[in-house]
């Protein structure tokens, strides 16, 4: 039995935007503290006016500071709405106290509120909110020492694997990208098979790695093109092993999901994962023995 047919995909070539340069003339007649006083004022006004346009994260960041208020987040990091007196139970709070931090949460365009008769559901505001959450959870797993001593762990349970619903642990957004079981398992396929390469931080497709990709539809020399990395190691905050991102990363999603082997719900991050794509995802990269024996 042959493989599926596959969508095929690229990323037509952009141009990058050059570097903007800016100077300032000096004239020779004016005076050293004149032009000290001048250049000051310049810095200070430039100063302002980035303080003025700087996104202001300190608010959300303080949200997000308190533990029960972060747990509560990660219950709804699936795209589900919960009632306030569930995402309580979940973050060991009284339904008053639960539904105070909600308020909070709302108030500062984290969440939104859903009326549903009497009852009060709540969601998170934007996708965006989600991948925000996901990436601070997939930088604390990156900044932690590669082996932690479970003397350790016992002492700090921060310091153990976040629990999120389960259906994002198997196939998950990660901003542009897979995530999830299936997503790190593909990766360390794609790294034994040799179609990649890892030293330390920098990951490499390998020219058999680019000849296979171009057979299924994803063209490595297009990816090129794109303003980011090729490939990169992305943390994975369930998994505690990298998954595959970049634009290659990306690329690998649009192919499964134009292949039909995931779907993406409306309003969630959470991936569904077909009969077909149970079956050619696991196939993907994974080399047959007449193949390994070339």
């Amino acid at each position: 039995m042959g493989s599926p047919e596959v969508a095929r995909y690229s990323v037509l070539p952009g141009g990058l935007p050059g570097p903007v340069y800016g100077s300032y003339r000096v004239l020779a007649d004016e005076p050293l503290l004149v032009n000290m006083s001048v250049s000051s004022r310049r810095n200070d006004s430039t100063g302002s006016e980035y303080m003025e346009h700087a996104p202001c994260i300190s608010q959300i960041a303080t949200l997000l500071a308190d533990p029960k208020r972060s747990a509560m987040m990660w219950a709804l990091m699936d795209g589900s709405a919960r009632q306030t007196e569930e995402l309580a139970l979940m973050a060991g709070l009284s339904p008053s106290s639960a539904s105070a931090h909600l308020a909070r949460l709302a108030a500062g365009g984290l969440l939104k509120v859903e009326e549903r008769g009497r009852k009060r559901f709540f969601r998170l505001a934007a996708p965006e909110i989600g991948a925000a959450v996901e990436a601070l959870a997939s930088a604390s797993i990156a900044s932690q020492p590669r082996q932690i001593p479970e003397t350790l762990k016992r002492a700090n349970p921060m310091l153990k694997r976040p629990m999120a619903p389960a259906s994002l642990l198997q196939a998950r957004l990660c901003d542009d990208h897979l995530g999830g079981t299936l997503a790190a398992d593909l990766y360390q396929r794609l790294l034994d098979a040799g179609w990649i390469e890892q030293f330390d931080q920098r990951v490499v497709v390998t020219h058999k790695g680019a000849t296979q990709l171009a057979s299924r539809g994803v063209f490595v020399q297009a990816l090129a093109h794109r303003n980011a990395q090729i490939a990169c190691a992305c943390p994975d905050w369930s998994e505690r092993r990298p998954h595959m991102g970049g634009s290659l990363g990306a690329a690998l999603l649009q192919l499964f999901l134009q292949s039909g082997w995931l779907t993406l719900p409306n309003d969630s991050r959470a991936l569904q994962v077909t009969a077909t794509g149970q079956r050619e995802v696991h196939r993907f990269a994974r080399e047959t023995e007449l193949e390994m024996a070339f």
